[in-house]
């Protein structure tokens, strides 16, 4: 089964607050996993907080392209 989330909100810095629609909720934090060409522009705390939650993918996208799987995510808040 591949989680869905439902929601998502900026805390501070690179950490953000999830749920998903199975209840499952919890903190993450992306600053060791924002490496790379797709990545790099989304550093900047400005951008960084550009992220939606894409209904679709049912996960976390940026403007510039970049997203994560939605289970890497939902195995980062249940860890």
């Amino acid at each position: 089964m591949i989680p869905r989330l439902k929601n998502a909100k900026y805390l501070d810095g690179y950490r953000l607050w999830l749920e998903f629609a199975d209840g499952t909720q919890g903190e993450i934090d992306l600053e060791d996993q924002l490496f790379g060409e797709i990545f790099e522009p989304i550093r900047e705390p400005e951008k960084f907080r550009q992220f939606q939650v894409h209904t679709e993918l049912n996960t976390l996208t940026w403007p510039n392209g970049a997203d994560f799987a939605p289970e890497y995510l939902y195995r980062a808040v249940t860890a």
